[in-house]
């Protein structure tokens, strides 16, 4: 019984973040960018791990930034620029020197 409440649980976390997503989306008046919601807590997952913790919030929040400008001006789709943005922002996260390395 204990782990269908656990799948539960997790299912109810997962609506949350989408129906967070789409309220996030109208208020802005973006509903019809699309958002992968697991693809940008993956990001945070990795800047959280290979930087530090509090690098995940804001590794997401400047790759969205970075990526709301590319296409705002047009240089490419809403789609291509948060793949690119994201992309960047994982490989240079997964690159990121531990700490203590290189700190004489």
């Amino acid at each position: 019984m204990q782990h269908r409440k656990m799948e539960a649980d997790v299912k109810s976390q997962e609506e949350t973040l989408e129906e967070w997503c789409r309220t996030l989306l109208q208020a802005f008046e973006l509903e019809g960018v699309e958002v992968d919601v697991d693809e940008v807590l993956s990001l945070a997952g990795v800047a959280a791990h290979s930087v530090v913790r509090p690098a995940a919030p804001l590794t997401t929040f400047i790759a969205g930034f970075a990526a709301g400008m590319v296409a705002g001006s047009g240089q490419a789709s809403d789609s291509v620029s948060m793949h690119a943005a994201m992309d960047l922002a994982r490989k240079l996260s997964k690159e990121y020197p531990e700490p203590g390395i290189g700190a004489e």
